[in-house]
């Protein structure tokens, strides 16, 4: 039987598009997932030598490029290792096949009986060998995947699940170029862009002389409210750019809502409704009479990506056509947008990935490649480097959309959930470069002839969803209704964050568990196990609480506190469960994180560790610190010192352990701990304290906040 083929494969189908093998001996592999810091790179090349038979030190990942790569649109959703995964296990699969047919013709010997070690074919009792380099001239893989050969069972897995040192690292730990910042190119020179000084400001008049005669300055661009400067070195570009700040006249108004009633406005603001799930009782089924009915309401502010390294591309012009160097999470959508914005065919445009210091969604890459080609076209065949200010980076880039979440619940005279309401209120999730109408690019809204950022959307829920990610609960309850409120209108541009709606939901749906396990008198732990039917689920939330010693805290300690987190990422990725261990007197601090997590397949050990780390991390700065702070006129978090984050101090030991599933397929783990750690923190304050804080973060104020309502 032929086995469907993977998403990625079925638009990508021709195995030379993946796979290459060099008669010297390496194989080349080209995929259309970037590595952003994750690890990602590593893994699929485990995945392809495991499949080929291969040494791991033989497989050559070449940087994603548009033309030569396989388009694979976004690095995103935790999907990498489910889509260009499953996609190179099978080609990889059929490359060996292919390499197996023509060794069976070359040695007499049936396919089947014929073994692949580390790239050499040999006959039963040696009777004969060859090799893919021997073969790689005869054998034509410019031929569709037929998904009618069935990848390797885990029984006989050699490279997958060992924790293979990761490809990048010793560049990053021993300081070596690897970063697009550490790019150089001959001729380079550098610009720099002069931003408005809120989002509704419009240029009145500018001034271009004083930057203009900045020794060194080779171009000043001036296109609408498009401001920039080129120059011979960098720190004459940014001394250019700041004589051109001091030249620009800005009208300003005020476009914000008032902060201390961000609530107001996203009750207030129009929406388009969804209804995301929906489940009556069945028909002749009386409902029961609830004992009470319980509601709160969750939320959390806008928030910013707040990468160490802000934003960098690179640009040249040649010809009339375009190269753009970029740490973007999609070339491909990144070159429809600039051929949107700069009226420019897309085959006239190449973009190619260099590696980025982190990325956890749609930050400003995109914007800044943009500002990179416009910037150049003004001195073509030279290469032009754009690097954002931190300022830039904290009030430019996009955010992540505020959330509420309000919850209701019908409970039995036992606490058992009866009925279950959730409605959501959200900005949209999506804003990516050729994801909506326009190219979605920063710089292109502010030209001459300007394309504005349309409002973001969000993705259907079969796609994974944005505001509606994680809202239906993996518990199951007589009846629910799920509901979404997408806004129409939003005062700062939002995006894509990590987990998108996945972390408010989550943060909502276990924070209400638990007050539901309150009010019924009952563990937090047995309450959530009676609601669950998922035996994955359950084996997941009884292994972190076995780990961590469940509830892990003396009750008499007033300060401190246990508490418990728990989902299915996207309901369709890895599962995990969180017990955070905290100590909340005059400010909250965890103290340590224990985590389970059922990824399926396991690749890479340490790899997936890293990444349930590096989100839990991740979530308890959000969890505790992060908020972007604005009046109503611009954003006023521009630094570290308004925007701060967790620091390596602040940071918990995290306790990771693995449930491998050698036989299910690779489950998506990226984000998988965002929204569990969050719930499990405020779940232990409220142990600690006696405090329900609803409201992220969980900062004095917003606890002192909880105490008087």
């Amino acid at each position: 039987m032929t086995a469907r083929l993977p998403d990625s494969l079925q638009r990508n189908p021709v195995l030379s598009r993946w796979v290459s093998v060099d008669p010297g001996g390496t194989i080349a592999v080209r995929c259309g997932k970037v590595e952003l810091g994750q690890g990602i790179v590593t893994a699929l090349a485990q995945v392809i030598a495991e499949e080929l038979d291969v040494d791991l030190a033989r497989i050559r990942m070449l940087s994603v490029s548009t033309g030569t790569s396989p388009d694979e649109a976004f690095t995103a959703g935790s999907r990498s290792l489910q889509d260009s995964g499953s996609a190179l296990r099978q080609v990889g699969a059929e490359v060996r096949a292919c390499f197996l047919a023509r060794a069976q013709t070359r040695l007499g010997v049936p396919a089947d009986q014929l073994e692949v070690r580390d790239g050499r074919i040999t006959a039963p009792d040696g009777a004969g060998t060859t090799s893919y380099w021997e073969l790689a001239e005869e054998v034509d893989l410019d031929v569709p995947a037929t998904g009618s050969v069935p990848a390797k069972p885990a029984s006989a897995h050699r490279v997958l699940g060992t924790s293979a040192p990761r490809e990048d690292i010793p560049d990053k730990v021993l300081g070596r170029p690897r970063y697009i910042h550490d790019l150089r190119l001959p001729g380079m020179l550098y610009g720099r862009v002069v931003r408005p000084p809120s989002p509704a400001a419009i240029l009145h008049a500018v001034d271009p002389g004083a930057a203009k005669t900045v020794p060194g300055v080779v171009e000043v661009v001036v296109d609408g409210g498009f401001l920039g400067v080129v120059a011979a070195e960098e720190e004459t570009a940014i001394a250019a750019a700041e004589q051109l700040r001091r030249g620009a006249e800005w009208n300003e108004r005020e476009s914000l809502p008032d902060q201390a009633a961000l609530a107001d406005f996203l009750a207030e603001t129009p929406a388009d409704r969804e209804v995301v799930d929906q489940r009556p009782l069945p028909p002749g089924r009386a409902a029961a009479i609830p004992a009470r009915t319980l509601s709160s309401t969750y939320a959390r502010p806008y928030l910013a990506h707040a990468s160490i390294a802000p934003s960098c591309a690179i640009a040249r012009w040649d010809d009339g056509a375009l190269r753009v160097w970029s740490h973007s999470q999609g070339v491909y959508p990144l070159r429809a947008a600039l051929a949107q914005a700069l009226a420019l065919p897309s085959e006239r445009i190449v973009v190619g990935h260099v590696e980025g210091a982190g990325c956890y969604g749609h930050n400003a890459a995109d914007d800044v490649a943009y500002d990179a080609a416009r910037l150049a076209r003004a001195v073509p065949g030279q290469p032009v480097q754009v690097v954002w200010s931190r300022a830039d980076e904290l009030t430019w880039a996009p955010f992540g959309p505020p959330m509420s979440v309000q919850l209701s619940a019908d409970l039995a005279e036992d606490g058992s959930v009866l009925a279950w309401r959730h409605r959501g209120t959200s900005g949209g999730h999506v804003s990516r470069p050729a994801s909506a109408s326009g190219p979605g690019l920063l710089g292109a809204a502010h030209t001459s002839d300007p394309v504005p950022v349309s409002v973001a959307v969000d993705p259907p829920l079969a796609r994974g969803g944005g505001g509606q990610r994680n809202a239906v609960p993996l518990y199951e309850f007589p009846e629910q209704e799920i509901v979404y409120h997408r806004l129409l209108d939003m005062p700062l541009r939002t995006s894509a964050m990590r987990a998108l709606g996945g972390f408010m939901n989550v943060f909502a749906i276990e924070s209400f568990m638990d007050e539901l396990a309150a009010a019924a008198g009952t563990d937090p732990v047995e309450y959530r196990l009676r609601h669950l039917r998922d035996e994955r689920a359950r084996t997941v939330v009884e292994a972190a609480a076995a780990r961590a010693g469940w509830p892990g805290r003396d009750r008499a300690d007033e300060s401190r506190g246990t508490g418990f987190g728990f989902a299915r990422y996207g309901n369709k990725a890895a599962y995990c469960a969180v017990v955070a261990e905290v100590h909340a007197e005059n400010e909250v601090r965890v103290e340590k994180l224990t985590i389970a997590v059922d990824a399926g397949l396991i690749v890479n050990p340490d790899g997936l560790r890293n990444q349930i780390e590096g989100g839990a991390i991740q979530s308890t700065s959000w969890t505790l610190k992060e908020q972007v702070r604005f009046d109503r006129t611009r954003v006023t978090s521009a630094d570290w010192e308004s925007y701060p984050i967790l620091r390596f101090s602040e940071v918990p030991p995290v306790d990771v352990v693995l449930l491998d599933r050698p036989a299910l397929p690779s489950l998506g783990a990226g984000e998988a701990s965002m929204g569990p750690t969050a719930a499990a923190i405020a779940n232990a304050v409220y142990a600690a304290t006696s405090i329900r804080v609803r409201t992220l973060p969980l900062t004095p104020e917003h606890v002192i906040a909880a105490m008087q309502d």
